[in-house]
């Protein structure tokens, strides 16, 4: 099947004079004017979306609150009431908790698949999170590392080990990296590290208790140390990568297509490899390695917006953390007033989806 292209004078995505895009991302019979209200609209209807399930994250729980009470913790807190102490001590870092991750696992999966060229990528699926993971066990069991900030240095060391890894193994032989070899290759160690992390565990189960619920992958039992731990690199990493989208654009045509361009290969690959690696692993390194969010939410961005990662990011930056506090939150119902942790939450609903993805004659473009 031959795409047709269309040639757009002052649209191209990294700031050439024209942009060269599949037709069937271009809505016929709309203005730019038009499509661009549509496209605020659509950001503020996200970010509306995302206001109200951080209210929600605050009020829901073994012990539900009123929206006034949670409002005087808020703004007005007294060290003496309950209901007071759960919003400020417990839900309120759990919920910022949720937004940071959230948007971490989310743009380093975007990055990850326009990097790649795969749209069935994300940290989860090509070992990121899984090489995180396997570092913070070694840290715990061999250093006895228990303190985020400590776990913090080995999920990057981990998460830019794994990438480089990864990108090593599926690149060998003739064609190169291809997707499919970047994804058997990411899926292969994810699973000798997982295999060797559980070993790990087994040797001292007392020594590994407190990582239980975060092997899982859980906003839970985080205080705001945490939360301001691995605010300044996921924030520093979501800056990255809106920085960087705008030669992504270029990238996912093609190494050929990418270079007649002039676009900087070698720099824009160093770039988004910092990027998945201040994101993903800061992330896992706070709330273990959730999977999965990385991988739904930027297909269905793609679906809303095209395939210009100068939207796509901003987009999946309020997404991402709609679907994680949507999962934190709907775990605290179905077992109320126990939880069951997000990460086996996204499990749940990513699996079937990536299911899906796969069986599709046509994924959602790059």
């Amino acid at each position: 099947m031959i795409t047709q292209v269309v040639e757009q004078p002052g649209a191209d995505p990294a700031g050439h004079p024209a942009s060269v895009l599949p037709a069937a991302h271009r809505p016929c019979g709309a203005s730019t004017s038009q499509l661009r209200l549509q496209r605020l609209a659509l950001l503020a209807l996200s970010a509306a979306i995302l206001i109200v399930f951080c209210i929600i994250s605050l009020l829901v729980g073994a012990r539900p609150v009123a929206f006034s009470t949670a409002f005087d913790a808020l703004f007005a807190y007294d060290p003496v009431s309950a209901e007071h102490i759960v919003i400020r001590d417990y839900r309120l870092p759990r919920t910022l908790l949720g937004l940071l991750c959230g948007a971490a696992f989310g743009v380093s999966g975007a990055l990850i698949q326009v990097a790649t060229r795969n749209p069935l990528a994300d940290p989860g699926i090509l070992g990121v999170n899984a090489g995180a993971a396997f570092f913070v066990t070694l840290a715990v069991g061999l250093f006895d590392f228990h303190a985020v900030s400590s776990h913090l240095w080995f999920a990057f060391l981990g998460a830019i080990t794994v990438t480089l890894l990864v990108y090593a193994v599926g690149s060998r032989g003739r064609d190169g990296a291809t997707p499919v070899r970047l994804v058997l290759s990411g899926v292969a160690l994810s699973a000798v590290l997982g295999g060797i992390g559980s070993s790990i565990t087994l040797l001292d189960p007392l020594a590994f208790d407190s990582l239980r619920l975060w092997s899982i992958g859980s906003l839970a039992g985080r205080n705001i140390d945490v939360v301001v731990t691995v605010a300044p690199f996921i924030i520093f990493g979501l800056v990255l990568s809106v920085c960087v989208a705008p030669s992504l654009n270029v990238v996912a045509l093609g190494d050929d297509p990418s270079r007649a361009l002039g676009a900087n290969l070698v720099r824009t690959r160093i770039l988004v490899v910092i990027a998945v690696t201040l994101l993903a692993g800061a992330a896992t390194a706070a709330a273990g390695p959730i999977g999965f969010v990385g991988l739904m939410v930027p297909h269905v961005v793609r679906w809303l917006t095209g395939p210009d990662q100068r939207r796509i990011i901003p987009f999946t930056i309020l997404c991402s953390p709609i679907l994680l506090l949507a999962a934190d939150i709907t775990g605290r119902l179905v077992l109320f007033p126990g939880e069951l942790e997000a990460g086996i939450v996204t499990a749940f609903i990513g699996a079937p989806v990536l299911i899906a993805l796969a069986r599709r004659t046509r994924a959602s473009g790059i």
